[in-house]
């Protein structure tokens, strides 16, 4: 039965590959993805699909990987304890687009599936995932809309669904050590089984085929936007956020990189340019300034404006 169950999430997430390969080509107008397949010594491999020197896209990938093996990693039974002793098999697709203009923000999306057996015992599966924006110029109502999506995609599966997981986003993709969170959320769900396998890769499947409905609008409306080079300066300094909080708390690094994956394919993620400065610290009275003091903190965005988020005299 479970294996059965296996097939028909790995059917959806190959589908999803390549429907959001055709909708981020088509929203860049040049580059198109190159594939990578690849094989797992350990059992298993995947599908890499990297994008880069395009007119919208710098650089970004769309992986769907399975592997499986005997036993857990110590990243997922920490989190588990569950787990350990257990075969496991894991599939997903994962994806990070770093764009060109520094108005276009980058975005991250993850859905997958798990199942770790034992004889004699119940399998233990569940589902995971969510999509987060990472602005570097943020824009108040690219903010909102990417929420409503996610608000949306939600609503049928409770009220309290969407609240949760922006809650869970927000804590997740937080840089524990610089005090900010990564960007401006979004969702973020794991260890989903309790309302069954059905309900729950329905959940699964709407997160997957939002990500292009609340990402395409928002390419639309900034990739012709002009910027300065110290705009472009700026987002490679931030752009060094996002390698920090992937190289030191994401768990999802930590189990590609423990499983024995394809570790080009887990470092797809990395932006190819970034920079760091010394003690940087923005203009009081600048745009930079109102990314950390407003953007980086959590906020109910379908409730606020612009008027009430940020003072008038640094609104853009």
């Amino acid at each position: 039965m479970y294996s059965n169950r296996l097939e028909q999430v790995q059917t959806y997430l190959l589908a999803l590959q390549d429907t959001i390969c055709r909708g981020l080509e088509q929203a860049d107008g040049k580059a198109k993805f190159v594939e990578d397949c690849w094989q797992r010594a350990k059992g298993g491999g995947g599908r890499t699909r990297v994008i880069s020197g395009g007119d919208v896209i710098e650089q970004g990938g769309v992986n769907y990987s399975h592997v499986f093996g005997d036993s857990m990693p110590a990243s997922a039974t920490a989190h588990r304890p569950e787990l350990a002793g257990r075969n496991f098999n894991a599939c997903g697709v994962s994806l990070v687009i770093h764009p060109n203009n520094p108005h276009i923000p980058a975005s991250h999306a993850n859905v997958r599936f798990f199942i770790a057996e034992k004889e004699g015992e119940e399998p233990i599966w569940w589902f995971g995932g969510g999509f987060d924006l990472t602005p570097v110029y943020p824009n108040f109502d690219d903010v909102k809309h990417w929420h409503q999506v996610a608000h949306d995609l939600c609503a049928p599966f409770g009220d309290d669904v969407y609240p949760n997981y922006k809650k869970w986003c927000d804590e997740y993709f937080y840089i524990k050590h610089r005090d900010e969170t990564r960007g401006v959320g979004g969702l973020f769900f794991d260890d989903l089984n309790e309302q069954g396998f059905e309900q729950s890769f329905a959940f699964m499947q709407a997160v997957g085929d939002s990500f292009l409905d609340a990402y395409l609008p928002i390419i639309e409306r900034r990739k012709n936007d002009e910027y300065t080079q110290q705009q472009r300066d700026f987002q490679l300094y931030r752009r060094g956020r996002y390698v920090e909080f992937n190289l030191v708390w994401d768990r999802g690094t930590l189990f590609g990189l423990q499983t024995g994956g394809r570790t080009e394919s887990i470092l797809m993620s990395m932006p190819p340019l970034a920079r760091w400065e010394y003690n940087y610290n923005p203009d009081l009275d600048s745009a930079e300034a109102q990314l950390y003091q407003y953007y980086l903190r959590p906020q109910d965005w379908l409730n606020s404006t612009p008027s009430k988020l940020i003072p008038r005299e640094w609104q853009l």
